[in-house]
């Protein structure tokens, strides 16, 4: 199993982009987890990861708590798919990838920069697998 976390748009914050990289590296101690700048005019993100449960962040979506969102990553992980995890930029996310997601995710109905996005959403990532593991991180 590997984890993509994408986003469209460029980093402005580097402190909170630091945040996002810290989890995304420590998840690195469980699964193969990365997270990198994507531009989707030149990305076919269903055809490049077509086996893979893809997450769209969109305000619009279903919101999940912890647990929950451990025990996606939990069935990705039983199926042995990939998880890939998508934060729009200013425009969102292209249409096209919104019908083939997997889960339409809403981390919150506030509007929250995206680098902060980015930096919840990797925690979350890292919360999961370390519960997943029995760690005592979520605790």
């Amino acid at each position: 199993m590997k984890i993509h976390l994408y986003f469209i748009g460029k980093v402005r914050d580097r402190h909170a982009h630091a945040i996002a990289e810290e989890y995304v590296k420590r998840t690195g101690r469980f699964t193969s987890c990365e997270m990198r700048e994507i531009d989707p005019r030149r990305m076919d993100l269903p055809t490049k990861h077509a086996s893979a449960m893809k997450v769209l962040l969109d305000p619009a979506g279903r919101a999940l708590d912890s647990k929950q969102f451990a025990e996606m990553a939990r069935k990705a992980e039983d199926e042995a798919r990939d998880l890939v995890f998508v934060i729009g930029g200013a425009e969102g996310l292209p249409a096209q990838w919104r019908d083939q997601a997997d889960v339409l995710l809403s981390m919150s109905s506030m509007t929250w920069p995206h680098e902060l996005a980015r930096a919840m959403l990797a925690e979350q990532i890292y919360r999961a697998f370390t519960t997943l593991r029995g760690h005592p991180y979520p605790r």
